[in-house]
Order: structure tokens, then C-alpha cells, then sequence
């Protein structure tokens, strides 16, 4: 039987930006690059002496945005749905932490 985690870690290796937008185009002129935040965890074990393994992962992507150049001019433009679906949560949780934080300075 093959080495799991080897075989996991070869196809872990094409995860990344690819794996979200795609590889960087050109048109008309303009350079887009694109730009995403992507994280991935794998594990795999194996008994030799049943001869059986397993193994299984998983990962998240998040689109930030592109780098659009354009001549010399060079600028980021933001995916707002993303920042969104990510600013969302983030600032509810800050909220209510911050809300526990003061109700416990007040007693």
C-alpha cells in the first residue's frame, strides 16, 4: 500500500490561489493578479499488519481580490462579497466580546 500521507501531501501541493480564481490573465494590456487567502489540513494513517489505511482533509479559501496593473499604475481591488461574508462574523464576535469585557469591569 502507497504512502497515504506522501500521496496526500503531493496533491495538497496544488491548493492555493489556482484552486480560487485561477492563474494570473492578461487583457487588453492589463494584468490581473489575482489574490486569496487558502488554507488546508491532511492526515492520513496505516496498519501494516491489517494492510488497510485511510486518510482524508479538507480546506478553505477566501478570495481577497486581484492586483490589476495597468502600464506603470499598479492597484488592488477588493472582492467586497468576501470582505463581507468574513467582516460580518468577525465584528459580531468582536462585539459581544467586547460587550462581555465591560459588563465584567462594571461588577
Amino acid at each position: 500500500m502507497p504512502n497515504l500521507a506522501l500521496e496526500l501531501g503531493k496533491q495538497a501541493a496544488s491548493l492555493g490561489v489556482s484552486s480560487v480564481y485561477g492563474e494570473q490573465q492578461d487583457v487588453d494590456g492589463i494584468r490581473l493578479v489575482p489574490v486569496a487567502l487558502s488554507w488546508s489540513g491532511f492526515g492520513a494513517g496505516e496498519d501494516e499488519d491489517r494492510g488497510s489505511g485511510g486518510g482524508g482533509g479538507g480546506g478553505f479559501a477566501v478570495p481577497l481580490g486581484a492586483y490589476i496593473r495597468k502600464g506603470d499604475d499598479l492597484r488592488f481591488e477588493p472582492n467586497l462579497v468576501s470582505l463581507v461574508a468574513v467582516g460580518i462574523p468577525f465584528v459580531w464576535v468582536a462585539g459581544r466580546a467586547l460587550s462581555r469585557v465591560i459588563r465584567a469591569l462594571k461588577r
